[in-house]
């Protein structure tokens, strides 16, 4: 299965850019006006000169206050910032404080052992589809991604894997990609998030923290993914009824999305 390009940057980690990705119709998605990636606190604009070939117009940072705070961006030349925060509702929740569920595996283990850890990320799946914040700011992403004066967009959260990776599969069911597309693309950035909380890993464990915690902190999963789509299919009745009544996209950028974002395969 077809799966984003990764882009080799220097100081920018899980950088993905979703072009050639299949979808329906012998189509493709369009290469380097839409890419993902990790938080951009590190990039040296200087020297990253990957980063610098992709002309990013917008960078869309899908995380908390807090977390924009403690590791603001780093934009590249000519890039301006556009802030979507899908957790404004709940910023407390895990994707947000990957890090801080690192640091203390005894506390870890109260809160998410037994198989907790893995529930927690599938209910953050959950509420990332259902929360009214979480809506607008998809709806605000979405809208941005239609906007051909805004691309190349560079979209991220922190690790790139959670809230970008929802954000990921609506681009990819919107331009007509299957579940199945979407599936691989998602479970596809495990490798680069994995090398790069490897070091708060291993001191996890060396603390005495769980394998199955890290790894379900750590990892996307497809149970993650599903819990997003079965709340799809749930409360609307599918990808439609989500668009038109959960994100209240309006059918002009919907049409525009579908349009501009497929090209020939």
């Amino acid at each position: 299965m077809q799966t984003a390009r990764a882009v080799p940057a220097a100081t920018v980690f899980n950088l993905r850019d979703l072009g050639g990705i299949a979808l329906a119709r012998d189509r493709r998605m369009r290469q380097g006006i839409l890419l993902r990636s990790g938080q951009l606190s590190g990039l040296d604009t200087e020297r990253d000169v990957a980063v610098a070939a992709l002309g990013i117009r917008t960078v869309v940072d899908l995380r908390t206050a807090d977390e924009r705070q403690w590791a603001p961006d780093r934009l590249p030349s000519g890039a301006r910032l556009f802030v979507a925060d899908v957790l404004r509702d709940k910023p407390g929740v895990a994707p947000a404080r990957l890090k801080a569920l690192l640091s203390d595996p005894d506390g870890a283990e109260k809160v998410l052992g037994g198989g907790k850890a893995e529930e927690l990320f599938a209910e953050t799946y959950r509420q990332m589809v259902l929360s009214p914040g979480a809506a607008a700011a998809y709806r605000a992403f979405l809208e941005m991604a239609a906007d051909p004066r805004a691309r190349p967009v560079l979209f991220h959260c922190t690790a790139g894997k959670d809230r970008t990776g929802w954000a990921t599969a609506l681009l990819l069911l919107i331009a007509g990609a299957s579940r199945e597309a979407v599936r691989a693309e998602f479970l596809a950035v495990n490798p680069a998030v994995r090398a790069v909380f490897a070091p708060y890993v291993q001191g996890f464990l060396d603390a005495g923290g769980s394998p199955d915690i890290a790894s379900a902190v750590v990892e996307v999963r497809p149970r993650y993914l599903d819990a997003a789509l079965d709340a799809v299919d749930e409360r609307w009745g599918g990808l439609g009824g989500y668009i038109r009544d959960g994100l209240r996209l309006p059918e002009p950028v919907v049409e525009r999305l579908r349009a501009e974002l497929a090209v020939p395969a």
